[in-house]
């Protein structure tokens, strides 16, 4: 039989690609949770609206050649796995704990929860609405006021700072900036669903429907 000749190069790279790729997934689940308990939290209006992550394919090990060598590699192949498997238990490094209780988050929340109360009768009125990026907007400014106009917009600019302030700070809570967008869009679909009836959102294209 042809000899193969392991080196510390091959090695190596056997190792590395024998580990399977511990990939930390975005817990929906555990996000929608929270982002339902804060967003409930802040409209304080007691409505109702109302996962597993992918499986990382397993590493192929080669075919059988001619000469057996291959059955050398696969023994590698699978020692190394197993090594790593010790090392990184795939299923704790995959289901991390969804953190949403950081001072400054809560800081966020409070700030939020009182602002509410302000632009609690615009929601009503139409003239402002959730937007399809977790923001608000003014939506009809005739529904306003003219005197009211100038004090609306700078509540609208206070919430919509603190609500990306707040989707940044959840996503750094949990060691994971990269985040930042998933906990948007989680937070973009609970603020729709928990919007009062007679309120307003935008849809994915960007038109806006009253709830």
């Amino acid at each position: 039989m042809k000899a193969i000749k392991i080196t510390p190069a091959l090695l190596t790279l056997l190792l590395i690609t024998a580990c399977v790729t511990i990939n930390i997934y975005f817990p929906s689940a555990k996000a929608q949770q929270a982002a339902e308990k804060i967003v409930d939290d802040i409209l304080s209006s007691g409505k109702g609206g109302t996962g597993q992550p992918p499986k990382t394919p397993p590493v192929k090990s080669p075919g059988k050649d001619k000469d057996g060598s291959a059955s050398l590699l696969h023994d590698l192949y699978r020692i190394a796995g197993q090594g790593f498997d010790f090392l990184i238990p795939a299923a704790e490094a995959a289901t991390p704990d969804f953190n949403i209780d950081t001072p400054e988050i809560r800081r966020l929340r409070a700030s939020m929860k009182r602002r509410f109360g302000s632009l609690s009768g615009y929601y009503r009125s139409g003239a402002i609405g959730f937007t399809n990026n977790a923001l608000v907007a003014i939506r009809d400014a005739s529904a306003v006021p003219l005197k009211e106009r100038a004090r609306l917009k700078k509540l609208v600019a206070a919430e919509n700072a603190d609500r990306n302030r707040l989707y940044k700070a959840i996503a750094n809570a949990n060691g994971h900036p990269e985040w930042e967008e998933d906990v948007r869009e989680v937070f973009a679909r609970t603020w729709i669903d928990r919007a009062g009836s007679g309120w307003w959102y935008q849809k994915a294209g960007g038109s806006w429907t009253k709830k």
